[in-house]
């Protein structure tokens, strides 16, 4: 008899196409650290978002003054000011 599957939620798939050189190296530094590629580029993005975000609740990407200081710079005005107040 066969194996039970086992279930488990869907995730999405990114495809990302890289060049040939990339793909090399990619391959070699995962196993400079015994992690397959996908393993390794799944760190890779999570320790890049965190860096970008932050720890954020449930990764969900939340636009304030103190997260992103481009915005800061454009909200924290006397115009802008005004809505604060409504």
């Amino acid at each position: 008899m066969g194996r039970a599957m086992q279930s488990s939620p869907k995730r999405p798939r990114i495809s990302v196409d890289v060049l040939p050189a990339v793909r090399r190296r990619l391959r070699l530094a995962a196993a400079k650290r015994d992690l397959s590629v996908q393993r390794y580029v799944l760190e890779a993005i999570e320790e890049q978002l965190r860096e970008d975000l932050g720890e954020e609740d449930d990764g969900a990407m939340t636009l304030t003054a103190k997260s992103d200081p481009v915005l800061a710079e454009l909200w924290d005005n006397p115009k802008d000011a005004a809505y604060d107040r409504l």
